[in-house]
């Protein structure tokens, strides 16, 4: 439908929706027309008068077009309007309606409201992440950096996972400021951003670098840089944290994931308590390993080639030093098939010791124990993230225990020309935001990644007090 361009009286309205094929969803859809046109305000409120006039009230998914609108454009009177209107017709609202008065209000200079009316949605749900961050930034555009700061608190206490474009803000608006308090709710995002092993983008990196900077009487200065490979930072020349676990904090992880996640309820949903204490025994009886390799998921690295021989060309590369390797392997690799040629497979089976599981085996269960139990010096290759065991963790410390051990022992195999194989190695030093104090350094990517990467960057900011 294509929206009029002005304003319609009640029998030329009537006309449009007669000739249209189905009457009875005629006025949503030439709002989403409208929507889709961003038709003048007018034009739409005269269809809402006709509707009013005919129906004697308007239908609540009409006004929650008609709010969007509204929102689109700006138009804040009829923002309040339309909710004075739904308030007295509908005792509370779903989330589409809230998120749009309060992004609508909150754009405004009627923002205050937006506060009202989150309050309001508390009443009755968890707000969502919109909500939250639609008030957080218009009080932070107001310079009102505290109420920012408490929303974003309650946001992360009830679990709502704010975005980087909302962390940025804080930082953007907090420019120029002196103020003790405020500096400490700014380390405490950095300290997020390691926490949750973040890498922020480098639009997102350049304003922590500006806030920095503007800090009065600060002597802040950032530098952009690469990391030696020894972990040595070359601008302020300090070294950065070991990728390695102490021995205790190894042991503890170790024991932590052989109970919680192994033992735990998650790995049996795909593999039989039988199976996996045969697995026990095979890795008992051959410790330890060098490497450990999911060889279902190592195969499929060039998809133009057979299986079983992306899985030779992963062996051949990895067992360059003499190293011992394990292949997690599934039962259907011993038929000979296309993808699993039997000459292949027994050549693999000389250089590596394999364990074939149930074709419906779940692999990181075994990839973990083999690979904790064979020690600290012990690595395992796959490219998928395991985060499923990071959730199975109970407390945030192991967490980031597994994480930073997994970011020192995870091997990412790349395709690299025909049957070449490039890695990229863990690193010695750790890959998440650090600080002593008077330096920071926090690595980041060139474009934002919404996924969890298992790709640590190699770009880091060298923040440091003079």
């Amino acid at each position: 439908v294509q929206p009029p361009e002005k304003p319609l009286q009640a029998e030329e309205w009537n006309k449009l929706r007669e000739d249209f094929h189905s009457p009875e969803i005629f006025e949503e859809v030439m709002l989403i027309s409208m929507i889709r046109c961003n038709s003048p305000i007018e034009v739409a409120k005269s269809l809402l008068t006709h509707l009013a006039k005919r129906d004697g009230d308007i239908a609540y998914s009409v006004l929650v077009k008609y709010l969007t609108l509204c929102v689109q454009q700006g138009q804040v009177s009829e923002i309040c309007d339309v909710y004075d209107i739904m308030k007295v017709r509908f005792r509370i609202l779903e989330s589409g309606a809230y998120n749009l008065l309060i992004s609508g209000l909150s754009n405004s200079d009627q923002w205050r409201m937006a506060l009202t009316l989150l309050e309001e949605v508390k009443k009755i749900m968890v707000p969502s992440r919109k909500c939250y961050e639609s008030c957080i930034k218009a009080a932070s555009r107001h310079q009102e950096m505290k109420l920012a700061f408490e929303l974003y608190n309650e946001m992360l206490a009830k679990d709502v996972v704010p975005t980087l474009d909302v962390l940025q803000s804080f930082f953007d608006f907090s420019r120029g400021m002196k103020d003790a308090e405020l500096q400490k709710e700014l380390f405490g995002i950095l300290l997020y951003l390691r926490e949750n092993q973040i890498y922020p983008h480098k639009t997102f990196m350049r304003s922590i670098k500006l806030w920095f900077e503007s800090i009065p009487g600060g002597n802040w200065r950032g530098h952009l840089t690469n990391i030696k490979d020894s972990g040595q930072c070359p601008v302020c020349n300090h070294q950065l944290e070991d990728s390695n676990l102490t021995e205790e904090e190894y042991s503890n992880l170790s024991e932590r994931i052989i109970r919680d996640v192994i033992h735990g309820t998650d790995t049996f949903r795909k593999t039989s308590p039988q199976e996996f204490e045969a697995f026990q025994t095979f890795v008992e009886n051959r410790l330890p390993f060098d490497i450990v390799i999911d060889g279902l998921n190592v195969s499929h690295i060039k998809p133009r080639k057979m299986q079983c021989e992306n899985l030779l060309d992963a062996v051949n590369f990895l067992a360059k030093d003499n190293a011992r390797l394990l292949v997690l392997g599934r039962k259907h690799m011993l038929m000979n098939s296309s993808n699993w040629k039997r000459e292949i497979m027994k050549e693999i089976q000389n250089k590596a010791d394999f364990f074939f599981a149930e074709n419906i085996s779940e692999d990181d269960a075994f990839l973990l124990y083999a690979t904790l139990r064979s020690g600290k010096h012990c690595k395992f290759v796959t490219r998928d993230f395991l985060r499923d065991h990071k959730a199975c963790l109970p407390d945030s410390l192991t967490r980031h225990l597994f994480r930073k051990w997994q970011r020192g022992h995870q091997i990412i195999l790349k395709k690299y020309f025909f049957s070449v194989f490039s890695q990229q190695p863990a690193v010695r030093y750790d890959c998440v935001v650090q600080t002593t104090g008077d330096t920071w350094h926090i690595p980041y990517k060139d474009v934002f990644e919404e996924k969890y990467s298992y790709q640590i960057p190699r770009k880091w900011l060298c923040i440091q007090q003079k």
